[in-house]
């Protein structure tokens, strides 16, 4: 079952990074359609959010197709996002759990990782500041 982790330093909403944290768990296939997520009062124990903040979270979810909420019964995962290859994706994973590990031996911080991360997703690794 997933574990909702809210950071509010982070500057994006709670319900955001819950939607996400969801998302994100579809796309490894840590969540699969049949799953259960947590109730609301286990996110609100959990994370200490409000409990509407995760009635939005949960609302904004289902408006994409991705769960469904079952009367007494809680909600569930509905559809599943991506479509690798579980074994692909674990190789994968290996290899960035590799990568970062160097990064930070390297003396690289979370948030060089992320904008170095979103530089290469983003195709601007030829874009650099002209003197730098």
């Amino acid at each position: 079952m997933i574990e909702f982790r809210v950071d509010r330093a982070l500057g994006l909403p709670a319900y955001l990074q819950l939607v996400r944290q969801v998302r994100e768990a579809l796309r490894l296939g840590w969540l699969r359609p049949g799953d259960r997520l947590p109730t609301v009062r286990d996110v609100v124990a959990s994370s200490g959010v409000n409990a509407n903040t995760v009635l939005k979270a949960y609302r904004e979810l289902e408006h994409a197709g991705l769960v469904e909420a079952r009367q007494g019964s809680g909600t569930f995962v509905r559809a599943s996002l991506g479509s690798v290859d579980a074994a692909v994706m674990a190789g994968l994973r290996d290899r960035l759990t590799e990568w970062v590990t160097a990064a930070r031996a390297a003396g690289l911080e979370d948030e060089d990782v992320d904008a170095l991360m979103r530089a290469v997703l983003a195709g601007e690794t030829d874009n650099r500041v002209e003197g730098a």
